[in-house]
């Protein structure tokens, strides 16, 4: 089974996925996203993996074909650092950690290619995904092995607790 968390910016998915790896002590790899922050305003994006590699997935001032609002995105980065990522736990059999399946994100075929291997095998999912519509997030929320948690403020805990219980049956 495949978890994946949804909900607005801010209501603490990423909060949840990595208190979930610590809780369950899960062997783990992927990846997180990350605000990076310049005089107190966002000003881009990291990708950081488990394994402790870190590159600019987005920021105001680069200069890409790839547009995010004011974001140029920078596939290159993340194929090279998350996508490898996700193939290395595939072969390791961990379980694997995608922050996130996101419009940003979304820009990368081999991203997509790289998700849709990992929700077919073995492996645990466990990650976020935009609530926003798009075609390829919609096909994977469409999966009967894909549970989908709206995470709002109120009810993260909630969630949280639900989560753990499951994954302790499913492990």
């Amino acid at each position: 089974m495949n978890y994946l968390l949804t909900g607005h910016p801010g209501v603490g998915k990423t909060t949840i996925i990595k208190k979930l790896i610590e809780k369950l002590k899960l062997p783990a790899g992927g990846f997180y996203t990350e605000e990076i922050r310049e005089d107190n305003m966002r000003t881009g994006f990291a990708i950081v993996t488990l394994s402790g590699l870190k590159g600019v997935l987005a920021h105001r001032n680069f200069k890409s074909r790839y547009k995010v609002g004011d974001y140029g995105v920078g596939v290159y980065t993340l194929d090279k650092i998350g996508v490898k990522e996700i193939q290395m736990c595939l072969v390791e059999k961990k379980a694997i950690v995608i922050d996130e399946i996101g419009k940003m994100e979304l820009l990368s075929p081999e991203f997509q290619e790289a998700v849709k291997k990992a929700l077919d095998a073995d492996n645990l999912v466990l990650g976020t995904i935009t609530l926003a519509r798009h075609p390829f997030a919609e096909k994977v929320k469409a999966r009967d092995d894909v549970k989908i948690y709206e995470v709002t403020r109120e009810n993260q805990d909630h969630v949280l607790k639900t989560l753990t219980k499951e994954l302790k049956k499913a492990l």
